[in-house]
């Protein structure tokens, strides 16, 4: 597996192994291999997500209980987005955003302490992700996609993202609640 550093030093890029076959391609990892590049993280619980292009999810987090999340794409594309809610971090509310596809087969490694999002620029996306922590309702928190403050450059297709009613109530940085 290839390690790709990013601009938020614990964030990481990953490149799993393809082996290729006359069947087609592979990939695996374990636990192993990943406490080998360093996240040393159990994952207790996996999700599958669909969405239809255009639609934005995010920017999620759990304030208590945080789940570090590894993000992949098993069809189509998304921009995906994390934000340092850490206020102990040199990065603090500084973002990185990702292209990830089904046809690279990259992961997105996001530690604890990080806002969350994708937007779908294919016609849908499948987003499989693993989570380190069980969801808790009542520690969910949503920070605005669109904040100002953020400055994220979303990758819009058309006039407006296609929201759920808590991504479109969610709040500004001026209102979040933040992380040690």
């Amino acid at each position: 597996m290839k390690i790709i550093s990013t601009r938020l030093s614990d964030v990481l890029l990953l490149e799993p192994n393809l082996i290729s076959t006359e069947l087609g391609e592979d990939t695996s990892w374990s636990d192993q291999d990943l406490s080998i590049i360093g996240i040393k993280s159990k994952f207790v619980q996996n999700n599958q997500s669909r969405s239809a292009k255009n639609v934005l999810r995010g920017l999620h987090y759990q304030i208590q209980h945080p789940q570090g999340k590894l993000i992949s794409v098993l069809s189509g594309a998304i921009f995906d987005v994390v934000v340092d809610l850490r206020r102990s971090s040199p990065n603090f509310l500084k973002f990185v955003g990702f292209s990830l596809n089904s046809e690279s087969r990259d992961m997105l490694w996001i530690p604890p302490g990080y806002a969350h999002g994708f937007y779908v620029t294919s016609d849908y996306a499948d987003v499989y992700y693993s989570v380190t922590d069980y969801r808790y309702a009542e520690h969910e928190r949503t920070l605005l996609w669109s904040d100002p403050a953020l400055g994220i450059d979303w990758p819009i297709q058309g006039s407006a993202p296609i929201l759920s009613d808590k991504d479109a109530t969610a709040v500004t940085i001026n209102d979040a609640a933040f992380f040690d």
